[in-house]
């Protein structure tokens, strides 16, 4: 089954909620920040089961707060590059990104 194709709505959305939880991040809020990233996360996951696992696996390693969040962090970072991936290169000059992840992303590619 193939799937729509994600909006340059739904990036902003997920850009937006991943810079709260970073801000929130930084400010050492990390309860706050952590739930910032899952509702990035939550918005058209690849696998529904995805943060669950997650929770399960930093639950079992008995993590930090601060591990916690960092780790939905990368998360949210992951997806948020997976999504940007999916518009096309009008679509993605539409939303606009950060600066910061965009250079980021930049980045990754390279790799």
């Amino acid at each position: 089954m193939d799937r729509e194709p994600v909006t340059v709505e739904e990036v902003r959305e997920v850009q937006e909620l991943f810079m709260a939880g970073y801000q929130y991040h930084r400010e050492q809020k990390y309860k706050e920040a952590i739930a910032e990233f899952k509702k990035a996360v939550a918005i058209r996951p690849v696998d529904e089961n995805h943060l669950n696992e997650l929770a399960t696996r930093l639950k079992a390693m008995s993590v930090k707060l601060v591990q916690e969040s960092l780790a939905y962090m990368g998360c949210a970072t992951d997806h948020l590059k997976m999504m940007v991936d999916q518009l096309d290169p009008d679509e993605v000059e539409a939303v606009p990104l950060d600066a910061t992840l965009k250079e980021q992303f930049e980045k990754w590619d390279e790799e």
